[in-house]
């Protein structure tokens, strides 16, 4: 591998680049009109303009990106997280043209892409599965229901971050949450395939971190906690799990390379869970890098982008691997240019200053300067601490959002503080429920005392009129 297009933008961008260098391998960006001026484009070594602003008429032009690694003499393609990453089409065009396809086989993708199959496949391979079945023209859907117990969780067989996604207490609420369910995933996803499974109540999510290359070693990397969402998109990470005793860890991690096998895959992955106590229950893969792996890097000491790039050019992982140990704790939060107080708006503007204080990891796809618009992810970096201990990262990482400059735009860094000071972050309760039960308009008030602003407005008022004297 001599020179790697990213078929992403922003902070995977930046983020892969980053490790490409430190390998001696080139870069190439690829940028839609928006991001013209970008961090991530002025960091590459050769960029291309996609025209356009919309994602479909740019990043997810799979035939423009592949025509753009041709045109900037780039041989393989790294597609980052979202957009094209876990499209099998998509690889297996980047393949025919000859390049290297930083990712899974796509049949692998194929296997995983639909959750109806996934759950099948993994059920056979011996892997724990919620009950359940999918829902056709001639099902029974109350039957179905009460075969499986309620409450049940209708849910899209493809796509993800919690639509066509319906929770269903009773069976005079089924038809209707099941035909709504299918029109928002016929919307979203272009598929209205939805199928039944049990709702686990207060359940904790937990996903484990896979590598695997193609002489056979496949890897279990430690499992990460994301419990804190807000429907059902990730917020707060971390690693290890404050939830995962040391025998249901060795049961997870054997189940996720289990799972790895079935589909006979390579690279990078990761096997999402549902954990009650000690029970667990495959949930999906996500065949692509995560938007949390800083986390499993910061106590592992791996970079999982190195692993991508390695197997991709067909190398045998180092057998070491195997005997990777967990050091510390790391906590992971997404920082948003959103308005959490008027319904998670998204904020947009320039950014007049951003710095992130302290002894962190900051991984973002902006900086001073830069542009926070609409037609993309409203997320500005992810902000990662490790400690030696669970409680040091967490107030290591509140310390460093408390005391973020992120001028220009409105942020939810209140909200991510409040939580990771809250007693129930503290004692490790959070479910994935949590958000949905807590008071988000408390939660997202700004953390400064009324009183504190006012003085801050006055300090401000005399320094402008100082300058303008």
């Amino acid at each position: 591998m001599r020179s790697l297009l990213v078929a992403n933008r922003g902070e995977i961008a930046r983020r892969v680049f980053r490790t490409a260098r430190a390998m001696g391998v080139g870069t190439v960006a690829v940028y839609s009109d928006a991001d013209a001026d970008a961090p991530f484009v002025a960091e590459a070594q050769a960029s291309v303009h996609l025209p356009g602003n919309a994602p479909s008429d740019t990043y997810l032009r799979g035939d423009l990106v592949i025509a753009a690694a041709l045109a900037a003499g780039a041989d393989a393609v790294h597609p980052g997280y979202g957009f094209l990453s876990e499209d099998a089409a998509f690889a297996r065009a980047v393949l025919d043209a000859g390049l290297i396809w930083v990712g899974p086989p796509p049949a692998a993708i194929d296997a995983m892409g639909s959750k109806i199959e996934a759950k099948a496949l993994m059920s056979d391979a011996g892997v724990p599965v919620l009950p359940g079945g999918e829902v056709s023209a001639g099902t029974d859907l109350v039957a179905l229901a009460e075969g499986i117990g309620y409450p049940v969780l209708v849910k899209a067989s493809a796509g993800g971050g919690g639509r066509g996604m319906r929770v269903v207490e009773a069976a005079d609420q089924l038809a209707d949450a099941v035909a709504s369910a299918q029109r928002e995933a016929e919307s979203a996803f272009g598929s209205g395939r939805v199928f039944l499974e049990r709702y686990v109540q207060r359940p904790r999510h937990v996903e484990v971190q896979v590598v695997a290359d193609a002489h056979g070693q496949v890897f279990a990397l430690g499992e990460r906690d994301c419990s804190l969402q807000r429907r059902h998109q990730k917020v707060v990470e971390e690693a290890p799990s404050p939830a995962v005793t040391p025998a249901v860890r060795e049961r997870l991690l054997a189940a996720a390379v289990t799972a790895a096998r079935a589909v006979d895959y390579r690279g990078v992955g990761t096997v999402e869970f549902v954990l009650s106590g000690e029970q667990f229950w495959f949930l999906e893969m996500n065949t692509r890098l995560q938007v949390e792996h800083p986390v499993t890097e910061l106590v592992t000491g791996l970079d999982l982008v190195r692993l991508q790039l390695l197997v991709a050019d067909g190398q045998a992982l180092p057998a070491s691997l195997a005997d990777v140990t967990v050091t510390g704790h790391a906590v992971e939060a997404r920082l948003y240019a959103e308005d959490a107080a008027a319904g998670f708006l998204p904020s947009t503007g320039t950014l007049s200053r951003f710095d992130v204080p302290g002894d962190i990891r900051v991984d973002s796809g902006v900086e001073t300067g830069s542009v926070v618009g609409v037609h993309y992810d409203a997320m500005l970096a992810k902000v990662v601490a490790h400690g030696a201990t669970r409680e040091e990262a967490t107030a290591k990482l509140a310390a460093a959002l408390a005391g973020a400059r992120v001028h220009g735009v409105t942020t939810n860094r209140d909200l991510l503080v409040r939580v990771l000071r809250s007693p129930e972050w503290r004692d490790g309760e959070v479910d994935t429920g949590h958000l949905e039960r807590a008071d988000l308009l408390a939660l997202a008030a700004p953390t400064l005392p009324e009183q504190g602003r006012r003085l801050h407005a006055v300090a401000a008022a005399l320094a402008a009129a100082a300058g303008r004297r």
